[in-house]
């Protein structure tokens, strides 16, 4: 093999001229604008890049006045995320909440107790003598679920007073009505008539109570899921245009796009998430795996996924689409 042909091998070469923009970040020379860097995010590459799609898809979704889900795990609820996902409701931005259990009874907890800042690398056995729980780097002392519980015991009381068998939309929007606290989730969706959707439930402290309340207290009481999901697809039949914000993964994105697809797919996707796609999960799967399904409309600039922690974007995202 002569240099040449070695060369080659190295440097092959190219006679194409790409017509994409130029990698360029954002230049701090200057006055420092937060907006101007977000929008350089775009040719920064990597996330940043795709951080500025959703921030245009989620744009787009308010432009053509789109029903829009907001779904997202009980961790966004545990962090400082809370206050984020209670402006966005309180302000009108979002339509539609879907999430579990965990969201529901951290959102209470939080009205009256804070959660408190721990560390990753804590000593596990020593908390739980201490009667403190640890989510990640937050500490959640166990106080927080004994007031809890008996705050749920006499909503309980009231909640099934005249219908034994209720929907967890109605618990979801009497218990936000109890509720004294601007930054609760549950009080801005009761106050400003945004459903909260929670097909899991009991997979929660509310599940535990539940049990505990039914076995003592009144055998008769239980939660129907079935009609939520009726009233979800068929409010989504009816929506012009629907763009979802998923948050996470595992039921509440996958309930609403299922749901989705009874009106042939979704319309705007942004999905926001630490999940492998190549172990088949549902957290890890992509967007682009739901156009497959029909659960979103294929048009390739319709949706987008950012794979990252979600407290380090989401803010970023309503900064920029919304709250600009």
């Amino acid at each position: 093999m002569d240099n040449d042909e070695s060369h080659d091998h190295v440097l092959p070469g190219s006679d194409e001229e790409l017509d994409t923009p130029d990698v360029r970040g954002y230049d701090f020379r200057g006055e420092f604008d937060f907006h101007e860097m977000l929008d350089a995010y775009a040719t920064t590459g990597f996330q940043a890049t795709q951080l500025a799609e959703a921030i245009d898809i989620a744009e787009r979704m308010q432009d053509e006045d789109a029903t829009i889900y907001l779904t997202f795990t009980s961790n966004i609820i545990s962090s400082g995320l809370r206050e984020t996902v209670a402006y966005l409701v309180r302000e009108g931005y979002v339509d539609v909440l879907i999430t579990t259990s965990g969201s529901l009874t951290e959102d209470v907890i939080k009205t009256a107790k804070p959660f408190k800042m721990g560390e990753w690398d804590a000593d596990e056995e020593a908390l739980r003598e201490r009667g403190i729980n640890r989510l990640g780097n937050i500490f959640v002392p166990s106080d927080r679920y004994v007031w809890l519980e008996e705050y749920l015991y006499d909503f309980f009381d009231d909640f099934f007073a005249e219908e034994k068998i209720r929907t967890p939309t109605e618990f979801a929007r009497e218990l936000g009505e109890t509720l004294d606290d601007e930054d609760s989730v549950l009080k801005q969706a009761a106050d400003n008539d945004v459903p909260v959707y929670c097909p899991a439930l009991t997979d929660a402290e509310v599940g535990n109570f539940l049990y505990y309340y039914r076995q003592g207290y009144d055998s008769d009481v239980g939660i129907e899921i079935l009609d939520d999901y009726d009233s979800l697809i068929e409010d989504g039949l009816l929506a012009d245009k629907t763009g979802l914000i998923a948050v996470g993964g595992g039921v509440p994105k996958h309930h609403a796009i299922m749901t989705n697809l009874f009106r042939g797919g979704a319309d705007y996707v942004v999905y926001i998430s630490t999940g492998m796609e190549g172990d088949g999960s549902l957290s890890g799967a992509p967007p682009n795996e739901a156009v497959s399904w029909g659960k979103i409309k294929e048009e390739r600039t319709n949706y987008t996924q950012i794979e990252v922690e979600a407290t380090l974007v989401f803010p970023l995202l309503v900064a920029s689409a919304f709250q600009n």
